[in-house]
């Protein structure tokens, strides 16, 4: 019976007044692998690991913040009236384009006073960032949020998904289309893309990180207009208007560079 279906238990552990929850644990997880793939691959182009164990330490909480920011802004009608869950990160409800914002601001900055090559340090990154959505979408998974609308579950069995998704998606009385899930496997068909495109020697320096935002808007475009918590804006979704805006902007970017900056160093270099 469909009432018999119970969620998976958010909180992972209890240590006295201190709760941990899976969608911490996942988020933390996504950030770990990324950085041990960023550390090996600033190897291979010449950048010691101090920098992005340095860079993450910045990164992560003003990303994390900004993430947040970003969507308390779009729903403000609500946190104006309840100030107290504005703090409750655990709950779900950060912006993954927010917390990009902050992550690209703060690498900025950071290149800057290190004196580094932005773009080359972006190009470094652009595989452990889109990996460390792909596995963070799984902390949604957990919290039962950032789905589609309603379906059904043999439409859902339909699609040859374990059981513990079929049965996640069962919020409320009604099952819905996995869209978290739809997310994280574009974003692992990206980092694939992406790890092969890092050893192709026409790449250009930046072209790896905009081919990252390319292929993440174009993906995101799609799935947000599936979902049913979206932030909104107009006739559109906030993110699809976003990543109309970057595609258009890395296309005419990569246009730019390749037209008026012929001489512009390979990746890598």
């Amino acid at each position: 019976m469909n009432e018999s279906i119970e969620p998976l238990n958010r909180l992972a552990i209890t240590l006295g007044p201190l709760h941990i929850y899976w969608y911490g644990i996942i988020i933390a997880a996504g950030a770990l692998f990324g950085l041990i793939l960023a550390i090996r691959e600033g190897k291979r182009v010449g950048l010691p690991s101090d920098v992005f164990t340095d860079l993450i330490l910045y990164a992560a909480p003003i990303g994390i913040i900004c993430a947040r920011l970003y969507y308390v802004a779009f729903e403000w009608d609500y946190y104006m009236d309840h100030p107290g869950e504005i703090i409750k990160i655990w709950n779900g409800g950060i912006a993954i384009y927010g917390a990009l914002i902050g992550a690209v601001v703060t690498t900025v900055i950071f290149c800057r006073v290190r004196r580094l090559p932005f773009w080359k340090v972006a190009d470094v990154c652009a595989p452990s960032v889109i990996l460390g959505q792909a596995i963070g979408r799984w902390g949604n998974f957990m919290n039962q949020e950032a789905h589609g609308g309603q379906t059904t579950r043999a439409a859902l069995e339909h699609l040859h998904l374990p059981d513990f998704i079929v049965n996640q998606m069962y919020i409320d009385g009604a099952y819905y289309i996995p869209t978290f899930l739809y997310e994280s496997v574009w974003n692992l068909l990206g980092f694939a893309l992406l790890l092969i495109l890092r050893r192709t020697a026409a790449l250009k320096r930046g072209e790896l990180f905009i081919s990252y935002v390319i292929w993440y808007a174009l993906g995101r475009s799609y799935i947000e207009g599936l979902r049913t918590d979206s932030l909104m804006l107009g006739p559109l979704r906030v993110s699809q208007w976003l990543s109309l805006a970057l595609i258009l902007a890395g296309i005419g970017l990569i246009t730019y560079w390749r037209t008026k900056q012929k001489e512009r160093p390979r990746y890598g270099v």
